[in-house]
């Protein structure tokens, strides 16, 4: 097998394509062939040792794929050679195969693309986790999604509105926030160009959002905090503009207000059971055409030094896919 490998997490740039031997799965695991990989924010952090969870060297990353199982070890009853699978497994995925736990393996429902699939495990289990579990989304509320555009952003939007919420997009140009109207956003906010807070007073009649989806921390942070309304949540999913930011206590008091924290990886984890029905749900509002990832571009897995660089220039739609054709 051919895998993307990490020996010394400088950057992407240190990264070395290298055939390995093939392994062969262990009690509780399957390998996959794999068909699509798609490239997560995390996917970038990790290779510069700036992510929390810092793997083993040498370690192949690529948190989540999709393909086809190919062998399966002891004690594993569910699934067997020739099942179409999506993974999350954290690492792996930048190969031509992986051994799994097989716990961590979705088998896929007939008509369900390999490179969705490869898309939708992370982005949409967070959202579906961040936005009905922890911040308790109602019909009828407002919300609104910081990064709009990225993987999570659209995966939000999509799911806000299954919700019967009324979504408001932030994203950083006018071609980005054409791509969420485009989905479903019932209005759009350029924050690089407009006043962040204004604009959200004027669209929300000065009450402010109810929920906040946050992928993006840094300077966004407090003055949309200091604009949610009355019992909002404010959910904190990531931090892809690189900064954390430190927001005064006071302002939650004052507005009767929520930090919620988003780990999906530790729900999925703490709460396998919640997580199962929550991805079932996901897979049939898939099946219905309610939730489709949003795909900027795929790339076969050799060229994915360019899927690092479209991924660090901000410019990017939705997802980055990898494909074994």
């Amino acid at each position: 097998m051919h895998v993307w490998l990490c020996e010394n997490p400088v950057g992407a740039e240190a990264l070395v394509w290298k055939e390995l031997p093939t392994p062969e799965p262990k009690a509780g695991e399957v390998r996959v062939a794999i068909r699509a990989a798609s490239l997560n924010f995390p996917d970038l952090l990790i290779v510069q040792n700036k992510y929390q969870m810092k793997p083993p060297l040498p370690f192949v990353p690529g948190s989540e794929y999709s393909g086809v199982v190919e062998a399966v070890g002891a004690d594993v009853t569910h699934l067997k050679p020739g099942d179409a699978v999506a993974a999350f497994g954290g690492t792996g995925g930048f190969a031509t195969h992986a051994c799994v736990a097989a716990s961590l393996v979705l088998p896929l429902p007939a008509g369900f693309a390999f490179d969705d699939a490869a898309a939708f495990i992370l982005t949409y289990g967070t959202t579906h986790h961040a936005l009905l579990d922890r911040g308790a989304l109602k019909a009828g509320e407002t919300l609104l999604v910081l990064g709009a555009a990225g993987g999570v952003g659209t995966a939000a939007i999509q799911i806000g509105k299954i919700a019967g919420a009324r979504v408001i997009a932030a994203a950083s140009s006018a071609e980005k926030l054409e791509l969420c109207k485009a989905i479903g956003a019932d209005a759009t906010i350029n924050y690089a160009t407009g006043n962040l807070r204004d604009e959200l007073k004027a669209l929300t009649g000065g009450k402010g959002p109810d929920v906040v989806y946050d992928p993006v921390g840094g300077d966004l942070a407090e003055p949309v905090f200091r604009s949610i309304g009355w019992r909002g949540r404010y959910l904190v999913v990531g931090f892809a503009q690189g900064g954390i930011p430190a927001l005064p206590l006071n302002l939650a008091l004052l507005k009767g207000a929520s930090i919620v924290g988003v780990f999906w990886g530790d729900f999925a984890r703490r709460e396998p059971k919640a997580n199962a029905h929550a991805l079932a749900e996901l897979a049939k509002w898939y099946a219905e055409g309610k939730v489709k990832p949003v795909i900027d571009q795929r790339l076969p897995m050799r060229e994915l030094m360019r899927a690092y660089e479209l991924m660090g220039s901000r410019k990017v739609r939705g997802k980055l896919v990898m494909t074994n054709d």
